[in-house]
């Protein structure tokens, strides 16, 4: 049962933040609960626009650093007409007095922090004066002080599209030895309930591009394979012709272009409805073309336990590349900004790199980094390691227990080289 307390407004009439106070923007730190459209409407630059639906719930995240009380202050612009708002913490409610009145920085009242990690200050409107253009008001952010603020929290204060997105998270193998590497295998798994939109599991990863699996919608899913361009660029229309990716292939129902604003290239991908706690095979082959001089082919092929066989995403050219497998590597991202409160995680296990002899080498030691967003602080919901003899990543969500940077962790060998049909990858469906 929640503790509820009725606050008027005219306990506070403050303008400014102090000196001691955090304040926390709902464009960088709102959501709307679990809802992504929701989330696109009325989480804006300017924070949470006016609403009248009654069933939203706005979530606000931080993560507190200490222990104890604080005090938490609403920041919003003028009321359309008078209302009452909901604010939620650790199961202690208050409801908001407002009315055309109010100034646009309320307090709400004090709360507590009972442990260190991702705390949430929810919001709801519980009544509206009835009038056409009555709306609950919009909100901008929240202001906290008191003792459990020091030290400071972490929230995104900058770069909010990033912020919004979460932390990207990725593991490193370890390659045991310089040998030519021209094939790459992992396997990839996604619990139930870990596979949000705005998800990609990226497999294989290798210097020049990456190959994994999405969720791009409520109702569309893609197995993804792209290759960077040599020519560095966010815009793929200024890439001169000799440096673009080349198609040399692709499988059925492979859709092939070329993408931009995170470097530009060659991309390929399969609209397949992959299934969570199904485990899926990627297979790599990198070398360089005996076709095209100075340049380095690239295939990607895929492997569903539904259809029993290895399918051909693309084949690609890449020009002024002489390599085989470099730095191969998996990684965990979201790319919707709407999507950043959904929780994503998945198991990477039986990487393995195939020489030009014909020899497997098992990977199994991976070295644990992030991004940027993670780096700088914005946020802490990132997590890496080995669990139930695999690797796993973990993002985004606002769960507790960030993982160090260049953690390095081992699972056993599985002793288990892939068996592949070689000859049938020439003959793809």
């Amino acid at each position: 049962m929640k503790n509820t307390i009725m606050t008027p407004i005219l306990l506070c009439a403050s303008l400014f933040t102090s000196a001691q106070e955090a304040y926390i923007s709902s464009y960088g730190n709102a959501w709307v609960n679990n809802d992504i459209d929701a989330s696109r409407q009325y989480i804006t630059q300017s924070g949470i626009a006016p609403w009248q639906d009654k069933q939203l719930r706005f979530n606000h995240y931080f993560y507190a650093n200490n222990v104890g009380t604080y005090t938490l202050y609403l920041h919003l612009e003028k009321p359309s007409a008078p209302s009452t708002l909901l604010v939620t913490h650790n199961n202690k409610q208050v409801t908001l007095i407002l009315d055309r009145q109010s100034p646009t920085k309320v307090k709400v009242g004090d709360f507590a922090v009972t442990q260190v990690g991702y705390q949430t200050v929810q919001i709801a409107g519980d009544t509206l004066a009835k009038g056409r253009n009555s709306a609950f008001p919009a909100i901008t952010g929240l202001s906290l002080d008191g003792e459990a603020m020091t030290p400071a929290p972490n929230y995104v204060k900058e770069d909010f599209y990033w912020g919004r997105r979460g932390p990207s998270v990725h593991l490193s193998y370890t390659v045991p030895d310089k040998k030519d590497y021209n094939w790459f295998y992992n396997e990839v798994t996604v619990p139930s309930g870990y596979d949000p939109q705005g998800s990609y599991f990226m497999a294989n990863g290798f210097g020049e591009g990456y190959f994994g699996i999405q969720v791009n919608s409520p109702t569309e899913r893609r197995v993804l394979f792209s290759v960077w361009s040599p020519y560095q660029t966010d815009d793929p229309s200024t890439i001169p012709d000799n440096l673009k990716i080349k198609l040399l292939d692709k499988g059925e129902g492979v859709y092939v272009g070329e993408f931009g604003n995170e470097g530009s290239g060659g991309q390929s991908y399969l609209r397949y409805n992959w299934q969570p706690d199904t485990t899926y095979r990627f297979l790599v082959n990198i070398e360089p073309s005996t076709t095209y001089e100075g340049h380095t082919e690239y295939r990607g092929y895929f492997y569903a336990p539904e259809t029993g066989q290895w399918k051909l995403i693309a084949a690609f050219s890449r020009p002024e590349t002489n390599t085989y497998v470099a730095r191969p590597h998996s990684f965990l991202e979201n790319f919707l900004p709407e999507a950043g409160q959904f929780e994503r995680k998945a198991f990477y296990n039986r990487q393995f790199l195939r020489d030009t002899q014909g020899n497997w080498v098992e990977l199994n030691q991976a070295k644990f980094t992030y991004d940027a967003t993670a780096r700088k602080g914005s946020r802490l919901d990132y997590q890496g390691g080995e669990e139930q003899n695999r690797f796993y990543l973990r993002n985004t969500g606002f769960f507790t227990g960030p993982t160090p940077y260049l953690s390095e962790f081992t699972r056993p060998s599985s002793n288990d080289a892939p068996v592949i049909p070689w000859q049938s990858l020439q003959a793809h469906p």
